[in-house]
């Protein structure tokens, strides 16, 4: 996933426009980037491992009237990088392309990388070596691919740029006689770009000169170190180290909390306090409300509403209904923070390809908040509290902040979100010493009164580990203040007034949308995200409970399963997830057997 940019010109291009077009490119991923333009009467091509405005500070192509980049965020193929070049063509691609593999199976041409993007390329040549014209070749890309497809794809030895784009994640304007590109409109819209376009399951063609050198240059800038996409090799003996125990713990005779739950009770029939002060969650209002309250934000052009999208069942569920039952034209925002797994990054590309819908990616540096996680997981190892495990999440709270950024570059107001009624887990507060709403007291109502308790009983814990006192404090505090604190407009929760149901909405993903699931798990919630793994092995080996407890509880209160199934299901969901433990572990550059025998460790809050 990345950026794509370009500006095809008669002459010099402007340096302004190309650097801005560029840093709104780096928006999407800072990982890698690349540059195409012309030098010498023949094409320059540049890949760098590291961010584009120090590759356009290093080459600095600001004399070619031709130059073409992107900024990347790496989903797979790490060795590699765009362009994609194969014989005289050159591939910039944003998406992914889910059934790669499939397609180089049907192709004659020989597969040389492992970077998706490549399979672009594979079809452009053979579709030219059997004599077919480039009109036809976007509708052949987009009919072999699945998954997002946004790219430019220079043949130079006839002279044509082809633009595609089966999302909408792509965009053309013109400037002075020139003509521009972009991801997202709003570049071209801030460079003064007129007759600005979406190119929307369709494509663009663009006339270039035909060079009389038709040979061109390749230069490879690789510094990383760091491995951004760990290879899986299985381990027999790590696998042994992770512990599950059939416990035999008190548990609430309604739901299935067990006696370890923070601040539980027991009434004289075996039901906990949970149970006696819940009040139902999922009962939606009626679907016309919903209608109405949307009705002022209907356009007769052009994109209605943001749905922030983690690629998780229930946004991708909640993108469904706003599309298929709404009938609005959204566009689809994610913040990738670097705990979004590969299978959470398919999913996005899978959902808004198939239903055609744009989707923007704020992606975080990656690097440096794995950095931070790694730096709150070794103070957190050095003193074990449960109420301490969100510090391994805090990273991802700036996704509100750069939803009200995505209000402005795109100058959409309404925001749906797709949050699932049933996920409340009041232990993760409740291990750190604060109670659950309904025990607690008046003056404890307010919502910044509560923030405040939480982070000073926080900040108190922390104490007890110096190495929570690290340089990612203010990206933990800043992320927490815009999900806390900030104002919030325009913005509502599509299962306020849809019923959530879990086999609907899982066949309605796997079934018509094909939807990917996980290898080491056969529950289908948070399973494109890379923390949870860890930090469920470690509730459950510690405390012997998990989300997945509290999740089934909440679902018999509200009558959808019964106690005996829900005792059935998270005995399997309970069980740890090697896999994704080990590649969130691996993400982080921590030793899998140090951390996981420190866990192992830990002092129990159960009799075993």
């Amino acid at each position: 996933m990345c950026g794509i940019f370009g500006i095809i010109a008669s002459e010099a291009v402007d340096k302004k426009d190309l650097k801005l077009l560029a840093k709104h490119a780096q928006q999407r991923g800072k990982d890698s980037s690349g540059l195409i333009f012309i030098k010498d009467d023949k094409y320059q091509i540049y890949r760098a491992d590291y961010n584009i405005d120090k590759l356009l500070n290093k080459i600095k192509p600001y004399h070619s009237s031709i130059v073409l980049g992107h900024s990347r965020l790496i989903t797979n193929g790490l060795s590699d990088n765009q362009p994609v070049i194969r014989d005289d063509i050159f591939v910039l691609h944003n998406g992914i392309i889910i059934n790669d593999e499939e397609i180089w199976k049907t192709l004659k041409i020989e597969r040389k990388y492992q970077i998706d993007s490549e399979v672009i390329a594979g079809i452009a040549l053979e579709h030219f070596k059997n004599g077919s014209s480039i009109t036809d070749l976007a509708d052949v890309i987009m009919k072999k691919c699945i998954g997002v497809v946004s790219c430019a794809i220079l043949i130079q030895n006839i002279g044509k740029i082809l633009l595609i784009s089966n999302n909408g994640s792509l965009y053309t304007g013109l400037k002075e006689g020139a003509t521009y590109f972009a991801s997202e409109k709003y570049a071209l819209t801030e460079i003064g770009c007129a007759d600005i376009s979406q190119i929307h399951q369709s494509f663009k063609i663009i006339d270039v000169p035909v060079l009389k050198n038709l040979k061109w240059n390749l230069n490879d800038f690789k510094v990383r170190t760091e491995n951004l996409i760990p290879e899986f090799n299985y381990n027999k003996t790590q696998e042994a180290l992770l512990q599950y125990k059939k416990l035999h713990l008190k548990r609430c005779t309604k739901c299935i909390l067990p006696e370890t739950m923070p601040y539980i009770r027991f009434n004289e029939e075996g039901v906990c306090n949970y149970c006696l002060n819940y009040k139902l969650r999922n009962t939606p209002k009626p679907k016309e409300e919903l209608f109405k309250i949307v009705e002022p934000y209907r356009k007769k052009n052009g994109l209605e509403c943001i749905v922030p999208f983690s690629g998780g069942r229930d946004s991708c569920y909640g993108l469904h209904l706003i599309v298929k039952e709404l009938k609005l034209r959204p566009v689809t925002y994610t913040y990738d923070w670097g705990m979004v797994t590969d299978l959470g990054r398919r999913n996005i590309s899978r959902m808004c390809a198939e239903l055609g819908v744009e989707n923007i990616i704020v992606a975080a540096d990656i690097s440096l908040k794995r950095k931070n996680i790694r730096m709150n997981l070794e103070a957190w190892l050095k003193s074990p509290n449960l109420g301490m495990m969100a510090m391994l999440t805090a990273g991802d709270k700036h996704f509100f902040r750069y939803a009200e950024e995505m209000k402005k570059q795109t100058g959409v107001d309404l925001n749906l979100w797709g949050i699932n009624p049933l996920e409340v887990t009041h232990f993760k507060t409740g291990f750190l010493g604060i109670k659950p709403d309904f025990e607690e007291d008046r003056v404890y109502s307010h919502g910044v009164m509560k923030q405040l308790r939480y982070h000073f009983k926080r900040f108190k814990a922390m104490t007890n580990s110096p190495g929570y006192f690290n340089s990612s404090l203010w990206d933990t505090l800043s992320g927490e203040y815009y999900r806390s604190f900030t104002k919030k407009k325009d913005y509502f929760h599509i299962f306020d007034y849809w019923r959530w149901d879990e086999q609907l909405v899982n066949s309605v993903l796997i079934n018509d949308y094909g939807w990917e699931l996980a290898v080491d798990t056969n529950t289908t919630w948070r399973i494109g995200d890379g923390t949870a793994a860890f930090y469920n092995y470690v509730y459950y080996t510690v405390a012997g409970f998990t989300e997945h407890d509290t999740f089934r509880s909440n679902q018999i209160r509200e009558g959808q399963i019964t106690r005996e199934k829900a005792l059935e299901l998270v005995e399997d969901e309970n069980q740890p997830r090697y896999q994704n433990i080990r590649w969130y572990l691996d993400t982080l550059g921590m030793d899998f057997e140090r951390v996981i025998k420190i866990v192992n460790n830990i002092e129990k809050l159960y009799k075993e």
